[in-house]
């Protein structure tokens, strides 16, 4: 007999499910994740809802098949610092490594630092030592350890995470700690070698930590809905979404696989949705009140095996998903001189000003201003009794009083359009990061919008990126909760490997791969997975020698693994190192079966052509334009509209902008194409404007970061890569500072000299391809181990138009003292090797011979200069990113107005610092 499945995503605000029925009909709800006054779990009486059942009914566990749930409680107690009590257990001597962690700040011009609170309330000392190679050069004293874990259980903490030096490969210390801590009573103990089997102390005893703080809050919550089902007797199988994107049996699912386990089933929703469609390369957009979260996918899961969540770094398998702070609810903001959206979001309470609850301005409002939200097809359900529609006359007021502000010059609705461009950008922003600065061309790909705000802003945002596809699924309302029910259950398995990628290190790895694969399909055959429905990958992680940057390959002959790896380095990266040999990092393999069936099958396509319910009008890209309004049940597969216009759907509303066509799928799925070629140089003018001087104050912003991202993957040092000494910038071609990214601030007021001097040394003798060092303090440096490497932009005249500059902390540069710093140095010399104006490369020839002779002919030569001469090749890679971007600005804008604009973000930055110092 047919039973019902539930697929459920229980957010931070609302729970959303999904239920198909015995007859394979599907049904979507919303609830408020807390509600403690109509029901105690918005999961269960979804449940409920579904099968007709009041609040606090037992649930007939035996008509169901399956629950697919994703779940934010382990994100939220991780978020507010609300997990189990924890012992943290280290090798003596490293009790504060995961305290002191790595030197990048959240904020790194903050003049007061607040470090995150630990998750850990103790740390237990053991004496024990195991070397890299595997000598134990201390064995463990498991008596001490036995005294110190039964005090802590005597105060009452349950949980213990076992982190010792090299354990991820010799875990036979932590192994026998963590059974004398399972007979001491400890109800939860996370030894890393079998929760995160990866090289890296730091990100390992993290991701330890989280598992033994987070899995009893998620083992008491999944027993609670477990028992609601009727436990393991009643046949209703429980399953739960992973952070990789995979479903796995409740009694397996852990702390450490839950972080993202909501926003993991969004990105399987868009991906298997898009798949139906007939896309195979896609961007998700997913927007929401508060933010936006965005993917990438382009053929197979994106994964990152190493991220930071709420200041706690963790390595382990995660869907690669990027948010930034841009949703419905991000409130406007207006200085006197140019408009900025967000980061701060108005939430549920107050809310938009159109909310009747005396909120701020939002983007929301700025779309209600627009007439892009229609009041009259928005629920009505505010005011103080609840029944009011959304209040278009308090924004009207209030942008009419930003206009007035700026002197009349801007009608209010032109006010609210420039707000609406700014965020768009911003999200625009968000996918570059995950695609443009990882070497993905997006306008190959399709747009997947979801999420209750995305539906506004899709054709907006596909413009700003040169993208000509948008979709949206008929349930992309609630589409995390869908992508549960179409997700696959996935194990995977992965273990450090270093080896050179040759002949002889193949054996080893076919052999190391064979242990993973068989863990992994042991997982899925002890949930039910026939053998033969099983799939396997199989990935290998490598770096080039010396670096810490692993891309991941298909596992396979020599040839073909060092090929992918060489066109995946030069797609990040943009070239790829000869000299360097490339290593193993890392195995990986990860077994998928067991997947959902869901039929969308293809209708009728229908002929006629739809009637819209009403005209309207909107303003958009500064004019109004007559708008006709369709309802989403109104429209049959094959009916299609041009825009402008408006589709009104149950959980959100979908604006289609002029120059584009919106078409129902034979599958039901809302098709958008730019039918009109877009301009790729829109007509601006050159005199500041408050809106584009926000445009491009980001995106200048968003180059110099770009750099600085390309720097730390490419560097080989530790003071480059891991303890982020760096700084990237943009100048003018006067050499004045244009955009800084917030790296180090004590490189913030002296880099433009530097490009300065290059200019006063070389003038008209730079030509395209050259780039010049120097560490001068006399001009610009800071300190010696500070080098600065300047890029001249050139135009296609060989005009010089801009430059580009990176200054990275070298770890020596000679001296009488290693890392030049010496305090009894009483000359320049005695400091390290002084470099002034140094032609690195001359028109694309890297000079490193005249290089190598620079570092190790000085007075106290260098002592490590395969390192320098490296992170110097990862400076000015840094730079040839900015210059591609800067370049890529100047063909869409024209070269007058990025010029132009360049001055005016100057003097806003200039006038900000003016009234900050008044």
């Amino acid at each position: 007999m047919a039973k019902w499945e539930f697929w459920i995503d229980r957010g931070g605000t609302f729970t959303d499910i999904v239920a198909r029925d015995p007859e394979g009909r599907v049904q979507a709800r919303k609830l408020l994740s807390e509600n403690p006054e109509h029901y105690p779990d918005a999961a269960l009486q979804g449940i409920r809802d579904c099968l007709g059942l009041p609040t606090g009914a037992p649930i007939p566990a035996e008509r169901i098949a399956a629950v697919k749930m994703g779940t934010t409680v382990a994100t939220n107690a991780l978020l507010e610092r609300k997990g189990d009590r924890t012992v943290l257990v280290v090798t003596r001597g490293f009790r504060d490594a995961l305290r002191i962690g790595y030197q990048a700040r959240s904020d790194i011009f903050a003049q007061k630092i607040e470090k995150p609170e630990q998750l850990y309330e103790r740390v237990i000392e053991v004496t024990e030592r195991v070397l890299a190679d595997g000598v134990v050069e201390t064995a463990v004293d498991l008596a001490d350890a036995r005294i110190a874990l039964s005090q802590a259980y005597a105060e009452g903490v349950r949980s213990c995470a076992i982190v010792f030096m090299h354990g991820y490969a010799f875990p036979a210390h932590e192994a026998a700690v963590a059974d004398v801590a399972r007979d001491i009573g400890f109800t939860q103990v996370s030894p890393s070698h079998a929760v995160s089997p990866l090289v890296k102390f730091v990100g390992r005893g993290d991701t330890t930590v989280v598992d033994a703080y987070l899995s009893p809050i998620l083992r008491r919550y999944i027993d609670r809905v477990a028992a609601e089902l009727g436990g393991d007797a009643a046949g209703c199988r429980l399953m739960f979404m992973a952070s990789s994107g995979g479903l796995t049996a409740a009694d397996l699912f852990q702390g450490r696989d839950a972080i993202l386990s909501g926003p993991a089933g969004g990105v399987v929703g868009c991906i298997e949705t898009a798949r139906i469609a007939g896309l195979d390369r896609v961007i998700g957009f997913d927007m929401g009140g508060t933010s936006t979260d965005v993917s990438h996918f382009a053929g197979e899961y994106e994964r990152s095996f190493e991220t930071e969540v709420a200041g706690v770094r963790m390595r382990a398998p995660m869907m690669l998903i990027h948010t930034v702070a841009a949703g419905g609810g991000s409130i406007l903001h207006f200085d006197g001189s140019r408009f900025t959206v967000g980061p701060d979001s108005a939430g549920a309470n107050p809310g938009p000003a159109a909310y009747r609850r005396g909120g701020p301005l939002t983007v929301t409002d700025a779309n209600v201003m627009l007439g892009k939200l229609q009041p009259a097809f928005f629920p009505r359900i505010f005011g103080s009794g609840g029944d009011e529609p959304l209040d278009r006359d308090c924004v009207a007021q209030k942008f009419a009083a930003w206009a007035a502000q700026m002197g009349g010059a801007r009608s209010p609705e032109a006010v609210a359009d420039g707000f609406v461009r700014i965020a768009v950008e911003n999200m625009a922003s968000a996918i570059k990061k995950i695609s443009v600065q990882r070497g993905y061309d997006v306008t190959r790909y399709g747009l997947q919008c979801f999420g209750g705000a995305g539906g506004q802003h899709a054709c907006l945002v596909a413009d700003a990126l040169g993208m000509r596809t948008v979709l949206l699924h008929p349930l992309s309302g609630v589409l995390s909760a869908y992508g549960m029910g179409l997700a696959a259950i996935r194990a995977t398995r992965q273990r450090t490997f270093h080896a050179d990628l040759a002949d002889d290190a193949l054996p080893d790895a076919e052999a190391g791969l064979a242990v993973l694969v068989a863990e992994a399909r042991q997982e899925l055959a002890g949930q039910g997975v026939a053998d033969a429905d099983i799939e396997v990958s199989r990935q290998a992680h490598l770096r080039y020698a010396g670096t810490d940057t692993a891309l991941a390959v298909a596992f396979g002959p020599l040839a073909v693994m060092k090929a992918a790896f060489e066109t995946a380095h030069r797609s990040r990266f943009g070239f790829i190192d000869e000299t360097k040999p490339i290593a193993f990092d890392a195995l990986f393999a990860e077994a998928v079966g067991g997947g959902g069936v869901v039929s969308e099958p293809e209708l009728p396509l229908s002929a006629a052509r739809p009637t819209p319910a009403e005209t309207t009008r909107f303003f958009s890209q500064g004019e109004w334009r007559e708008a006709p309004v369709f309802l989403r049940a109104d429209m049959r597969p094959g009916m299609s509209f041009a825009g402008p216009a408006i589709l009104i759907e149950p959980n959100q509303t979908i604006v289609v902008e002029a120059g584009w066509r919106l078409e129902i799928s034979a599958r039901d799925h809302v098709v958008l194409q730019r039918v009109e070629t877009l301009r790729s140089a829109p007509a601006l003018g050159t005199v500041a404007d408050p809106v584009l001087l926000e445009v491009f104050n980001n995106l200048l912003m968003s180059i110099a970061e770009q750099m600085g991202v390309t720097l730390q993957n490419t560097a080989y040092s530790v003071n480059i890569k891991e303890r982020l000494d760096f700084s990237c910038a943009v100048f003018d071609r006067n050499g004045a500072l244009v955009a800084n990214a917030p790296h180090m601030p004590v490189h913030l007021g002296s880099m433009d000299m530097s490009v300065r001097s290059v200019i006063d040394a070389f003038g008209g003798a730079m030509a395209r391809g050259d780039v010049f060092a120097l560490n001068a303090p006399y001009n610009g440096g800071t300190h010696l181990p500070d080098i600065t490497v300047v890029t001249p932009v050139f135009g296609e005249d060989d005009a010089l138009l801009f430059f580009v500059a990176s200054r990275g902390h070298h770890a020596d540069v000679g001296g009488t003292a290693p890392g030049s710093m010496s305090p009894l140095a009483r000359t320049i010399e005695e400091e390290g090797v002084y470099i002034d104006n140094f032609k690195l490369v001359d028109r694309g020839r890297f000079r490193e011979a005249e290089l190598v002779a620079l570092l190790t002919g000085a007075r106290y030569p260098v002592r490590n200069v395969v390192q320098n001469v490296n992170d110097l090749k990862a400076q000015i890679a840094a730079n040839a990113k900015g210059m591609a971007e800067l370049n890529r600005m100047v063909a869409h804008f024209g070269l007058d107005v990025v010029q132009a604009y360049m001055g005016h973000v100057q003097d806003n930055a200039a006038e900000s610092v003016a009234r900050v110092v008044a």
